[in-house]
């Protein structure tokens, strides 16, 4: 990764730097472009100021001087010919003007003169100087001995950054293997007492992880340096060494001054971190203490310290917040006030049911609907209440089937608890039976309230009792009614009370069935339309008769006699 990185980044020099050079005269000297936004009144070449223009002539600002004079240097730059011994003095009555062969590169004013403190004739020989001092170094810089040079140094350079990553590549793995081998050694479990924190394995790997991120930021810093490094070797790229440095180097100020100019803003959020976490530490002992009961306040039941513990430190920490925000840094900054609405907006539009399920696991708190370990029924869901949060509320049916119902649902649906008066009044189980006219109502009484006592997890006191529930056309509803203070094996309770039932019923030879008695049709008169009966018709009586053994149900007769 880091030759193919290193490749693309050398490839992007070279190819800079020929494109640059294949812009110039065939003399390596190249025409130096005019910038568009010069400093006021500075007289540049190769981005170097040369000297500064202080006074204006007619229209001419010192900036518009200065441009055009920056400008004809560029133009005589282009002249293969040009020797700087061709720049002369002409003087006159009101200007000396310099010239470059029979071109005027500029004209010194008596403004000029007393701008700068000097005669006019000694100031024009002082920037003729100047003049002569920049185009030969211009010339030195792009000669072929200082290209050489500049090359030379750009392969020295090459050569120092490809031994620094094959040393860093050559020492990376030997770094490995020495923390692999301290495991055990060197390199122990984080304990405390008997409790492993952090394990050796854990330790390591974040050494190795570190080590990486530390070799993949020596690569990147070298190639950042070596990179501005090559282009000062070359006049064509020099310009963009401190464009380059400036990218790290500016925000790196920047940052350092904001962090220095942050300092008193964040040594007072410091100090609201502190007071608030002592404040939230006393809360949690103030609640802790209540929940022990060792605190009392009439009306608060304990079950409550820990949930509204929970609601004040959120209380408290939003409200340390609030006063910690005008002191971050960019706080009153346009982007931080808009991602804060951002982030405003979207919490409300996306949070609408999460917000409803908190407040209503909320209400269900103070409820007191159920607590953890009761047996309820929820709507259709019944089982053990075996998790309760502000969102939602986790039961566990008999199948050992965990079903997740929202805080908002369980609050909008009738809550049923098993347990809530199991302990205190006893939970109160109850099945029915129907049984015929013909059996003795006080032996079923007898039959059932021993089949309770016998079964396993009813309670003897109070004792069960029977309640007769309806009379119906051919039997009787009998409903037994028990006690068990064990609501979580309801269903195993049921199932052995039903058990029981039918042993002790057995044992007194009581049928447990619903007895119904019908005949065919008696003598009443059919519902047949008299328009379709006969003169004669007759309505049929019941008559029973016995032919040997065997008793035969007729329907009756008709009047002549004939059986039906």
């Amino acid at each position: 990764m880091v030759k193919k990185i290193f490749a693309v980044t050398a490839f992007f020099v070279l190819v800079g730097t020929c494109a640059f050079a294949d812009s110039k005269p065939t003399t390596n000297k190249p025409v130096v472009p005019v910038t568009a936004q010069l400093p006021e009144g500075q007289v540049v070449l190769d981005g170097k100021t040369i000297f500064n223009i202080k006074e204006r002539v007619l229209s001419f600002t010192p900036a518009d001087r200065a441009r055009a004079i920056s400008g004809r240097l560029a133009n005589i730059l282009k002249d293969p010919l040009f020797r700087t011994d061709s720049i002369t003095t002409i003087d006159g009555e009101a200007t000396t003007d310099i010239l470059v062969g029979d071109t005027v590169l500029m004209s010194v004013t008596e403004s000029d003169s007393k701008a700068e403190g000097k005669p006019r004739k000694e100031l024009a020989e002082d920037l003729v100087r100047k003049i002569r001092a920049a185009l030969v170094n211009h010339n030195r810089e792009y000669s072929l001995n200082s290209l050489l040079i500049g090359g030379l140094y750009a392969v020295a350079a090459t050569i120092v950054l490809f031994a620094l990553i094959i040393f860093i590549r050559h020492i990376y793995p030997k770094y490995v293997a020495k923390v692999v081998s301290w495991r055990g050694t060197r390199i122990r479990s984080i304990r405390f007492q008997s409790i492993e924190i952090i394990q050796e394995e854990r330790i390591a790997a974040i050494l190795i992880g570190a080590a990486k991120w530390v070799r993949l930021l020596v690569i990147l810093g070298l190639l950042y340096l070596y990179i501005p490094l090559v282009l000062s070797f070359f006049p064509w790229t020099r310009g963009l060494t401190p464009t380059l440095l400036d990218y790290v180097l500016i925000p790196a100020e920047k940052s350092g001054h904001a962090v220095i100019s942050a300092m008193p803003n964040l040594f007072f959020i410091i100090v609201i971190l502190i007071i608030t976490h002592y404040i939230i530490k006393f809360t949690r002992f103030f609640f802790k203490e209540i929940e022990k009961q060792t605190i009392t306040l009439p009306g608060f039941y304990p079950d409550w310290a820990d949930p509204s513990f929970k609601i004040v430190r959120f209380l408290i920490i939003a409200f340390a917040a609030v006063v910690a925000f005008p002191y971050l840094p960019g706080s009153d900054s346009p982007a931080f006030k808009g991602i804060s609405v951002f982030l405003g907006v979207l919490f409300s539009l996306g949070s609408t049911s999460a917000v409803a399920n908190v407040v209503a696991g909320v209400i269900l708190t103070y409820m007191r609907a159920f607590k953890l370990g009761d047996r309820v029924k929820i709507a259709e869901t019944e089982g053990d209440v075996v998790e309760k949060t502000l969102l939602v509320t986790r039961v566990r049916t008999i199948k050992n089937i965990d079903i997740t119902i929202p805080n908002a649902m369980v609050l909008s649906s009738h809550i049923t608890n098993y347990s809530s008066s199991a302990q205190a009044y006893g939970l109160i189980l109850h099945t029915t039976v129907t049984i015929g006219y013909d059996a003795p109502w006080r032996q079923i009484h007898e039959l059932l309230i021993s089949a309770a006592v016998a079964t396993e997890s009813i309670l003897e006191i109070p004792a069960p009792f029977v309640f007769q529930t309806g009379l119906d056309d051919f039997y009787v509803r009998y409903q037994l009614n028990a006690y068990t203070d064990k609501p979580s094996i309801m269903a195993k309770t049921y199932s052995l009370l039903h058990q029981n039932i039918q042993d002790k019923f057995n044992e007194a030879g009581v049928e447990i069935m619903s007895p119904h008695y019908s005949q065919i049709r008696d003598g009443s008169r059919t519902t047949i339309p008299e328009t379709y009966l006969s003169d004669d018709y007759v309505p049929d009586a019941i008559r029973i008769f016995q032919t040997g053994n065997h008793t035969r149900q007729s329907g009756g007769n008709r009047k002549d006699g004939t059986e039906v």
